[in-house]
């Protein structure tokens, strides 16, 4: 018989805990202009749920996996059925970590991606570009405009 371990960031995760992991088209803006980057990660059940639904979604394919497939000690690994160009989005194992948590709350969503299989026939769509490094500059324009009378009371 064999034990199971926890994982040493989560225990109360063990490896086999399910989660589902994408391939999503992102772009990278630099001086060079914009260049469209290939990112693994993971995809909570709540975003999974809505994603099956039909919504358009940079994600090209998701696969169901395990925590211990993907962190093996602490090292991060790209599933070998995943192509090639593709990189591990920023905070990888922590995001995983959490993900494989909502999967745990919520066991339903486990049926949408038998574990080993692939998802391929999301609504994929570029219109709206995921930037990762766009800067977001707050105006004054972007303040709620209220009555005077809104804190007060009447």
């Amino acid at each position: 018989m064999t034990t199971v371990t926890a994982i040493a960031d989560a225990p109360d995760l063990t490896p086999d805990a399910y989660l589902v992991i994408g391939v999503a088209t992102c772009f990278f803006r630099d001086d060079d202009g914009v260049r469209e980057l290939k990112i693994i990660e993971p995809i909570p059940s709540s975003a999974l749920e809505a994603l099956l639904k039909g919504i358009p979604t940079s994600y090209q394919i998701a696969a169901a996996t395990t925590l211990g497939a993907l962190i093996a000690g602490d090292v991060p690994q790209i599933p070998a059925n995943f192509p090639a160009d593709c990189q591990l989005g920023n905070e990888f194992a922590y995001r995983c970590i959490a993900t494989a948590r909502t999967y745990k709350s919520h066991p339903q969503a486990q049926v949408h991606i038998a574990p080993g299989e692939s998802y391929t026939s999301f609504n994929y769509s570029t219109e709206r570009k995921r930037v990762l490094n766009a800067d977001r500059v707050v105006t004054k324009d972007d303040n709620v405009k209220q009555h005077a009378y809104t804190h007060q009371k009447l």
